[in-house]
């Protein structure tokens, strides 16, 4: 693979080439350089042959809906615009006929159903187990991703069970997969100022841990652009890529900047679209031993998901249906994309779409029809006097 003129006329880039090429991955300090570097391009365009050598131009994406359980949470975490109080009246708890009947409509052509929500007060893993349970009943084929480590954390307390003994339960029940959400930056001083009561740094490298032991995969996730330094975000990926090197369950890395709509952070720094794109481009550097970087569009909306394509990222996610916490936050993606429409997103930015399972085990490659593009132009005709 040719080397860019980009890359190679930058001393910062070119050295972590050589590192890659050498060791195989990037210092603390090479990831902070990275994050500093004034030439975005020769970081984008280090990370695109990374992914490149990975992926080729494949891009990810599957058929998947959101529905989140409940918005009542016992917490109150300060950049959270989903939570509710149990009184709120816009507070709600699904039963399995109302969690169903969310799925119904969809059920013929997706294959994952993506669940997190509040911690609720009074719910245990048994409820839980009743949502899955009958999920799995009446839909086999579609893959449950649900739960994130603060709410094993909640049920496995709430349950008077260990957290391997909440997670095999629920696995029995018919869990696949745990996404990533909750990690926001694993730095216990900055989670005290924007999520304080949540689990720890620790605790979610623990809770992701045990699941891998059971042969539960997960995704891992970075909420940037609140309160955090540089420093603290290159020190959230390597406190992944050591757990990834102990513990090997991390399927995929989603990186997603804080929104400020509607919540109650107003310190927060926030991240423009080159720093969102930036943040992508280190990650897949840094993060030699996680397959996958995503670029996810519910937050950071299809134009800019387009454009990570090339910079480091190899999935955009799904077709989603339905998504309560981004746009409680003030995301504007649309909730209709077809599988089509994604496949002609990724088409758009010179790649080649990959609709794939949820656990990255089965891949279709879309082959497009050729659109009509015969067009007839008006003719302007001077008036014969």
């Amino acid at each position: 693979m040719e080397i860019p003129l980009s890359v190679k006329s930058n001393n910062v880039a070119l050295d972590c080439l050589n590192s890659l090429i050498s060791i195989g991955r990037l210092t603390f300090e090479q990831g902070v350089k990275l994050m500093h570097d004034p030439s975005l391009n020769s970081v984008t365009s280090l990370a695109d042959m990374v992914k490149r050598a990975r992926f080729n131009d494949y891009v990810f994406f599957n058929e998947n809906l959101h529905v989140n359980s409940t918005n009542v949470c016992v917490l109150a975490c300060r950049f959270c615009a989903f939570r509710k109080g149990p009184r709120h009246p816009d507070a709600y708890s699904l039963n399995v006929d109302q969690y169903l009947e969310r799925i119904r409509p969809f059920s013929s052509r997706i294959d994952e159903v993506h669940t997190v929500g509040g911690l609720h007060p009074t719910w245990t893993v048994s409820e839980y187990c009743e949502l899955f349970s009958n999920l799995k009943n009446e839909f086999p084929h579609i893959h449950i991703k649900a739960l994130t480590a603060v709410e094993i954390k909640h049920l496995s307390k709430r349950s008077s069970l260990s957290i391997s003994d909440t997670l095999s339960r629920l696995s029995e029940a018919g869990l696949n997969s745990l996404p990533g959400g909750g990690a926001e930056i694993l730095v216990d001083s900055v989670r005290d100022r924007i999520c304080m009561g949540k689990e720890s740094s620790d605790e979610y490298l623990e809770i992701h841990g045990a699941a891998h032991s059971l042969g539960i995969s997960t995704n891992c996730t970075m909420l940037f652009g609140t309160v955090e330094s540089v420093d603290d975000r290159i020190t959230h990926l390597l406190r992944l890529r050591e757990q990834q090197d102990t513990s090997f369950g991390f399927q995929c890395f989603v990186p997603y900047p804080f929104l400020p709509d509607k919540s109650r952070l107003p310190e927060a720094q926030l991240a423009s679209g080159q720093e969102v794109i930036r943040m992508i481009s280190v990650s897949r550097l840094m993060l030699d031993n996680i397959p996958h970087i995503k670029a996810y569009r519910m937050n950071i909306g299809d134009k800019l998901a387009s454009y990570a394509i090339n910079c480091g990222a190899d999935d955009v996610d799904g077709t989603v249906g339905h998504e309560e916490i981004m746009h409680e936050a003030g995301s504007k993606t649309s909730l209709t994309t077809s599988s089509e429409q994604m496949a002609r997103m990724i088409v758009s930015s010179g790649a080649t779409p990959i609709k794939r399972n949820s656990s990255y085990s089965v891949f279709e490659i879309v082959n497009l029809s050729e659109p009509n593009r015969t067009r007839i132009l008006p003719v302007i005709v001077p008036e014969v006097s």
